[in-house]
């Protein structure tokens, strides 16, 4: 595999020659011990309110008649309940499997810009104008005991921001959709062919995507099973890190369908990357993140705008799940943050720093001063069983 080893800068030239546009990078980075970290970055600003919904606060019902309405919940804990597009996930809740964090957010509060809350949320750090190096998940990679040299390789249109950095780490991408050229095929071929952890895989992967380009539907459920699959594979050979972009979050308009798929999208990936993890499964913690959360009252459009405090989802057979985790702070108008979004109680920040330090046993010290710079990492939430 040595030639194929180049530095990220070159291989991006070389596949922007080869390849049409590819699918959102997926990284991994190997480290010792049985236990496994998938971080899922939701792009675009999800709607925790949405997802999580806080059905025993009074005041929700009339910051949301619309899109309360427009779908009957699934209870959670008799104050939550679960959006329905994500009904697949429930049989994970019921097993402690599953689990949310509410009132989060980075410590961004400034435009409620996309690209700049992005930024801050990989690389962790305590604002715009603070810049740190490269991305909370390689630094923390950086400090993990043993963790196994593996040059960096990228491979789609960019880069993760959250796994680049000195530390040792790999980028790889499943067969893409129909988009994908003759050429980026055999790219990808020849790159798979040489690693022989994915040469098997990438063959019943190419002969999935022929089976399903003649319906585009089933080709869509078939790309989700595949990602989830995909990062198994890895998770189950080398690698005990994994991270990879979900967009589509931007909900200005029409929310209550659009969101819905996007659960949907989300629960196909999760419970297909249970089934390839198999046992591993065991071991595993899913942290799903967004950038900011939406404005507590719908719009005009029955829509939501950019806001500030939303909810991360957690999953996996590690996680001691069957929990709403995080101080409520009410959706009162005077408790709102700056009268219009959710207040933030929690650094979501915190919540990565205990998972890296429960699985990982990174130090509290190395994690607030140097994975994520001034975090106060407050208790232990007790994310394992």
């Amino acid at each position: 595999m040595g030639d194929l080893l180049l530095s990220r800068r070159s291989f991006l030239i070389g596949c922007s020659l080869a390849a049409s546009p590819l699918l959102t990078p997926v990284s991994f980075a190997a480290a010792p011990g049985e236990n496994r970290l998938v971080v899922m970055v939701l792009r675009g600003g999800m709607d925790g309110l949405d997802v999580v919904r806080p059905l025993g606060d009074s005041d929700y019902a009339a910051l949301r008649p619309t899109l309360l309405t427009d779908s009957a919940s699934l209870d959670l804990d008799g104050f939550f309940g679960l959006n329905p597009g994500a009904a697949g996930l429930m049989p994970l809740w019921q097993a402690g499997e599953l689990g949310f964090a509410h009132a989060v957010a980075t410590p961004y509060r400034q435009q409620r810009s996309h690209f700049v809350g992005q930024d801050l949320l990989e690389s962790g750090a305590l604002a715009a104008d603070a810049p740190v190096d490269g991305g909370w998940l390689n630094r923390a990679v950086g400090r993990i005991r043993g963790a196994a040299p593996d040059m960096a390789v990228a491979v789609g249109r960019e880069p993760m921001l959250i796994l680049e950095g000195d530390a040792p780490a790999r980028q790889w991408l499943p067969v893409a959709d129909s988009t994908l050229s003759g050429q980026g095929t055999a790219l990808l071929g020849c790159l798979h062919a040489a690693d022989p952890d994915f040469a098997e895989a990438y063959l019943k992967a190419v002969a999935l995507r022929a089976e399903s380009e003649a319906q585009r539907i089933s080709n869509a459920d078939a790309k989700r099973d595949q990602l989830g699959a995909y990062v198994a594979a890895r998770l189950n050979a080398e690698a005990r890190i994994a991270a990879f972009s979900f967009g589509g979050w931007d909900t200005h308009n029409k929310q209550g369908p659009g969101i819905a798929r996007r659960l949907g999208d989300l629960a196909d990936t999760i419970l297909a990357l249970k089934a390839g993890l198999g046992a591993n499964w065991a071991t595993t913690l899913v942290l799903a993140v967004t950038e900011f959360g939406r404005s507590a009252r719908e719009n005009g459009s029955a829509g939501t705008d950019h806001g500030t405090g939303g909810a991360s989802l957690l999953a996996g057979g590690a996680l001691r799940g069957k929990r709403v985790l995080g101080q409520w702070p009410g959706l009162n108008e005077s408790a709102l943050y700056a009268r219009r979004d959710l207040m933030p109680t929690t650094d979501l920040r915190a919540y990565a720093g205990w998972a890296l330090h429960d699985l990982f046993g990174l130090a509290t010290s190395d994690i607030e001063g140097h994975v994520f710079p001034a975090l106060d990492m407050g208790p232990n939430p007790q994310l394992l069983r």
